[in-house]
């Protein structure tokens, strides 16, 4: 099972990654002031990495492939790591719908 591994920027800012069971970062997130903010965040993922219409599959200006996890009010929720080909973007993909509505919480600021 994932898990959703919370920290605290440099700068302050709270930010989680889900984490496939072999410790790669299937999802990031982007930066909250509040670690409340941060959890509501997690909670956004695993309510809405299920729905496939969910995800935003785009193309980087270097070529590579990504996608991005957005809520039902369509804001960006996590993005992913920069795939070599569509495929690995799709597995990526499959991986967070997987992991991530069940995913366990490692708060590593507490």
């Amino acid at each position: 099972m994932g898990k959703y591994v919370i920290t605290k920027r440099s700068n302050g800012e709270y930010q989680f990654n889900l984490k496939a069971d072999n410790g790669q970062v299937i999802l990031a997130s982007e930066g909250y002031v509040a670690k409340s903010s941060c959890e509501n965040g997690i909670e956004s993922v695993k309510k809405n990495s299920p729905d496939d219409a969910r995800y935003e599959k785009k193309t980087s200006t270097n070529g590579k492939y990504f996608f991005s996890l957005k809520a039902t009010n369509g804001q960006i929720i996590g993005s992913s790591e920069m795939y070599e080909s569509t495929a690995g973007r799709d597995n990526g993909i499959e991986s967070v719908k997987k992991n991530g509505p069940a995913g366990t919480v490692d708060d590593q600021t507490a």
